[in-house]
């Protein structure tokens, strides 16, 4: 029964999540944000509480469909928090796009009133890039089982690829222990996103409103806008290489593992609103998210010997964070640079 995937048992879920999500996004866009504009502190907590609160109402519909048609409470419980420890976990790492986020509009000056549009645009991206990463990786993993063996009388199964993504995330966490500060000193103008953009148009040296092309001497041009959403979107896919091999670590349903991820991301652009004048007052998460890194990788690596159930997982990661928020506000730096 652990291997019945949401799909098999209640495949309206697929319909039902897809038309909630690009209902809201019509909203967002189309109704609420129809306008380039400041976003403000009421706006964004507004918001914040509605992405978190629609992964909730979802995550009981996990349990609801797993209770109900598949008639086991135990095993409702386990997907239902496998999909709450892949959303906090999606959460928790995603944090760390806000720190490059505000590092990014920063070096390319762009006018707060145009953040939302970026990010909204960042974000449909992600949604493209999630669904390939997730559902790939899934079907990477399913055929990279080694032959079953016997040690000390008890079956062992290991997987190349999470045992590899195991080691990398040990690798990750290690490396990034309270990281960050390379970035302030990178050059945006020279990332991938931006070189693409550049190959492709000429860039115009002023913004245009909230234009991502805009016509010069009568030919068209990008804005730099348009190169702001490329850099966006590839520092987006280099974050997905820590936090989507981190998610497997939790579940193998590349449904619940789509949705949750899905869910965190949507609801990163409110969060960055509601962060970006305080988020240098949580300057103890860098280390709780390695910590965190380090340990989904140390999952994976003993997983064939020793399995960490999700219940637990999910109140270590959730544990992790709320150690390092509270270290943050009451060990602060000393030296606090306004963001």
């Amino acid at each position: 029964m652990e291997q019945q995937s949401i799909l098999a048992l209640h495949p309206g879920l697929v319909w039902g999540f897809g038309i909630t999500v690009v209902i809201m996004l019509l909203l967002d866009l189309g109704v609420f944000n129809k306008k380039s504009h400041v976003v403000s502190s009421k706006e964004a907590t507004i918001w914040t509480i509605v992405w978190i609160s629609l992964a909730m109402v979802f995550s009981g519909v996990v349990y609801y469909v797993f209770n109900q048609d598949a008639g086991g409470h135990n095993l409702a419980i386990e997907k239902f928090t496998q999909f709450q420890a892949a959303y906090w976990i999606e959460k928790a790492l995603s944090v760390d796009n806000l720190f490059v986020f505000i590092l990014v509009f920063s070096y390319f000056k762009v006018p707060r009133e145009l953040h939302h549009k970026v990010l909204f645009w960042g974000i449909i991206g992600a949604l493209v890039f999630r669904a390939i990463f997730i559902f790939a990786g899934v079907g990477i993993i399913n055929v990279t089982y080694l032959p079953v063996f016997e040690l000390s009388g008890k079956a062992v199964e290991i997987n190349v690829v999470l045992t590899l993504f195991g080691l990398f995330l040990v690798y990750a966490g290690i490396k990034s222990w309270g990281g960050g500060d390379d970035d302030e000193e990178q050059d945006f103008s020279n990332s991938a996103g931006a070189k693409l953009v550049k190959k492709l148009y000429k860039v115009s040296d002023n913004y245009d409103g909230d234009k991502f092309f805009t016509m010069q001497n009568g030919i068209k041009v990008a804005t730099p806008l348009m190169v702001v959403v490329a850099v966006i979107e590839f520092t987006d896919v280099l974050f997905a290489v820590d936090s989507i091999p981190a998610i497997f670590a939790i579940s193998k349903d590349p449904f619940i593992l789509y949705t949750s991820n899905i869910f965190a991301i949507l609801g990163l652009r409110s969060l960055y609103f509601l962060l970006s004048n305080f988020i240098h007052m949580f300057s103890k998460l860098p280390y709780g998210l390695a910590i965190i890194l380090t340990f989904i990788g140390v999952k994976m690596i003993i997983s064939p010997w020793f399995h960490i159930p999700s219940p637990i997982s999910l109140g270590i990661v959730g544990g992790v964070l709320i150690i390092s928020v509270i270290a943050s506000l009451v060990f602060p730096d000393k030296e606090e640079v306004a963001l």
